[in-house]
């Protein structure tokens, strides 16, 4: 099982903290850029929810870093 499936099954049980591991890994590589990449990460991020099943409106529901 890979990492994606092991993200898409826990996001079916629980989508809160499948966000904030989301958002965590988000903060790592940007941190980890410098924040070069930052509209890059954050377009991957949302494609990744999308496809996992829990992502959200633009615009919303994010924390501010």
């Amino acid at each position: 099982m890979g990492i994606l499936d092991k993200m898409k099954n826990m996001a079916g049980k629980d989508k809160d903290r499948s966000r904030k591991m989301s958002d965590a890994a988000e903060r790592q590589v940007n941190q980890r850029t410098g924040g070069k990449h930052a509209k890059q990460v954050d377009a991957a991020q949302q494609r990744a929810e999308g496809k996992l099943g829990f992502g959200r409106e633009r615009g919303g529901g994010r924390p501010e870093h």
